[in-house]
């Protein structure tokens, strides 16, 4: 991909999965890697997938503490943020509690806010950069039992396209990736049923892979991408098409 040697690339939730498979597609690019996560893993684990051009920043994206190091570390520079990190609490609507509903919208959307917010200003005052935002294909049709994560997933949409017309003015693009069915570590150890089934509701009938998503993320931080903002990326295999 072009222009990404060398950027500074911020990824939230970098640790596993998706975030995992972002940070390893940007390395490849020759990117230098700020990579956010709690401790899910030892930083010489992560040092010994990314042996250089590295910086690892054990922080919760909720706290204020993990806030203030992460804004920190963006004044040094910041080309792209990829704003990665979410969790869910599932529950239908009638036995969804407060803190179910609290703890999800502090990750998958304020901290976004917050994250996105420090990122642009530091932007700004360079006159480029890149922030993409972690949607879901849910955002388009709902979902049963994730009033509170299809919420978050809806607002991060609406939040892009905002951000998108503020900024761009600033050299600044912003945009979101919305992911289907993906065959994380996670997907793959639950019940061959419903792996099955999840493969079926594409079109492509099978699971994304997180270097899909990955790939979607390096090619909208790219120079291949500079005329693109405000946009919501399904990759999806289809999935929305019903």
């Amino acid at each position: 991909m072009k222009g990404l040697s060398n950027k500074r690339i911020f990824i939230t939730g970098a640790a596993s999965g998706i975030g995992r498979a972002t940070a390893q597609r940007f390395y490849e690019e020759g990117a230098e890697l700020i990579l956010i996560d709690i401790p899910t893993l030892k930083e010489s684990e992560l040092e010994a997938l990314f042996p250089e051009r590295m910086t690892y920043i054990c922080a919760d994206v909720t706290s204020t503490d993990g806030l203030a190091t992460i804004t920190t570390e963006m004044k040094k520079g910041v080309h792209t943020l990829v704003n990665n990190a979410g969790i869910t609490r599932d529950a239908t609507l009638l036995k969804m509690t407060d803190e179910q509903w609290d703890q999800v919208i502090a990750v998958n959307l304020t901290a976004i806010f917050k994250l996105s917010r420090a990122a642009a200003a530091v932007m700004k005052e360079n006159g480029e950069g890149v922030i993409l935002n972690a949607a879901s294909v849910v955002a388009h049709y709902g979902n049963f039992g994730q009033t509170n994560y299809v919420a978050t997933k809806a607002a991060v949409i609406g939040m892009t396209k905002t951000m998108a017309k503020e900024l761009g003015k600033n050299g600044v693009r912003v945009n979101a990736v919305a992911p289907g069915f993906i065959g994380t570590p996670m997907v793959r150890k639950m019940p061959e049923k419903v792996v099955a089934m999840m493969e079926d509701k594409a079109p492509i009938k099978r699971l994304g892979e997180p270097a899909e998503i990955a790939a979607a993320y390096a090619f909208l931080a790219s120079d291949d991408a500079k005329f693109i903002t405000g946009t919501c990326l399904n990759v999806d295999g289809g999935l929305v098409l019903g």
